[in-house]
């Protein structure tokens, strides 16, 4: 019996087989996500606004280190699924094995460069006066643990393709735990403030990084030799070529921040809240969306190696029926998350231990952002579906047209008005325009790609 009868990503009923595979990322993508929260929780009370404020400047550096992980996760574990489609299995081991490489590699980078430049940095992100000493104490260590925190993010993705998503769950799960009991230990138990909290986020990362390394040392289907993990350019071309996408996502997102953060200060100085208050509070709303994202990402993380291994098997109808699954789920989960965004919008923000101005500014921006989580529901699965297929290059114009031709644009001449709360606005505005060029693009693809497959 062949690999393609026997395989379940090609066999078993749809609807189960997302499931099984999204479950598991789900868990690992949102307690990801509470890793930011978390610090963000203990800090707000022991260091209060300024600290809230200082994670928002350092979070930057983090969505550099997922743009990494995913350009190299992603585009590696898409075609490691490709090949075992096709039932090419060195080829397969040669994309895991140079993704491997290039995650641990990158990351010792990113680590280097952000210690040598530090301080310019976090002036660049939108650090003030009064916030730029948290920054630096913070990010000065946790930049310790970029490397495990991009192997961990990447390497979790060649798990599942691997046919482990428990493992790859509980890889993220392990050092979120460890995070969660060390948090208050450190901040509080010995007094350490946010450097409490930064080291509690580094020994979090090693842990789970060390566990994902193990886990690559004994992979299932393929045999990864030391051959397979020395970097080749072929390979190493055709992991960024397909894991492009989610990376400039991500660096879309980071700039994205970055010039947020710093329309935020200097609208805020004008206005009666001051620079610091904008800064922190901006930074408790983008914690809280990353809940409702990160299950969304989770979603799409399942869907990918479904997709994937079809497309090279040549199915056409378990991809379609992949697709629809993920798109119900994606949407349904973001319908609510809009609905408590709407409802309780302070008392999330006050979790954080907002504080009245940052809640008369918090609570508007909620039920604006939420606004557009509906559009954002499709557009999720839809980027995720063309990386799958192999379309790096129309994912990545998406992500693109979202982030930088419409959301900065927008937020700047909403900014021209003067009033904070008009900014909020360029989100659902770019999430309109995404999901047009998104839903052309997937026509295409699926017209183009899969319509002349054999069932």
């Amino acid at each position: 019996m062949n690999e393609q009868k026997t395989n379940p990503l090609g066999t078993e009923k749809i609807s189960n087989l997302l499931l099984r595979f999204a479950i598991p990322s789900i868990i690992a993508m949102v307690v990801s996500a509470l890793y930011n929260m978390v610090d963000q929780f203990f800090i707000g009370r022991s260091v209060g606004m300024l600290g809230n404020a200082a994670t928002n400047v350092a979070f930057p550096l983090v969505i550099t280190c997922t743009a990494i992980a995913l350009m190299c996760g992603i585009g590696g574990a898409a075609n490691f699924n490709l090949c075992m489609g096709q039932q090419e299995k060195e080829e397969a081991a040669s994309f895991a094995g140079n993704a491997i490489t290039m995650l641990f590699s990158l990351g010792v980078i990113l680590c280097i460069i952000t210690r040598l430049f530090l301080k310019p940095m976090m002036i660049l992100f939108g650090a003030t006066s009064s916030v730029l000493d948290y920054s630096l104490i913070y990010t000065g260590i946790t930049s310790l643990g970029f490397p495990f925190l991009i192997l961990t993010t990447g390497g979790t993705n060649l798990v599942r393709a691997d046919g482990s998503p428990k493992f790859s769950m509980t890889c993220t799960l392990t050092g979120a735990i460890i995070n969660t009991i060390l948090d208050p230990t450190l901040i509080f138990g010995f007094h350490m403030g946010i450097a409490g909290a930064a080291w509690a986020t580094v020994i979090g990362q090693v842990v789970s990084g060390i566990m994902v390394i193990l886990y690559l040392r004994k992979f299932k289907t393929v045999k990864l030799t030391k051959e397979k993990l020395r970097p080749h350019p072929h390979y190493i071309g055709r992991i960024v070529s397909l894991g492009m996408a989610p990376f400039f996502n991500q660096v879309s997102m980071m700039v994205v921040q970055i010039v947020m953060n710093n329309v935020l200060i200097r609208y805020g100085a004008k206005s009666s809240y001051g620079s610091d208050i904008p800064l922190a509070c901006a930074g408790i709303i983008t914690k809280i969306n990353m809940i409702f994202f990160a299950i969304n990402i989770g979603i799409s993380q399942g869907l990918q190696p479904i997709i994937s291994y079809n497309y090279g098997a040549r199915k056409k109808k378990r991809i379609t029926g992949a697709i629809k699954y993920a798109m119900i789920y994606s949407v349904s989960i973001m319908i609510v998350g809009t609905i408590i965004m709407q409802i309780f919008p302070a008392q999330l923000l006050k979790l954080f231990d907002a504080s009245d101005n940052m809640l008369s500014i918090g609570v508007t921006a909620l039920r604006i952002i939420s606004t557009h989580f509906f559009f954002a529901g499709f557009d999720i699965i839809i980027i995720s579906s063309l990386q799958a297929l192999g379309k790096g290059l129309s994912s990545m114009l998406v992500s693109f047209t979202r982030q930088l031709v419409v959301l900065l644009p927008v937020a700047y001449l909403l900014s021209l008005t003067g009033k904070l709360d008009a900014i909020w606005w360029a989100f659902p505005i770019a999430e309109v325009f995404s999901i047009m060029a998104s839903l052309f693009f997937l026509r295409r693809a699926y017209n183009a790609e899969i319509k002349p497959m054999a069932d």
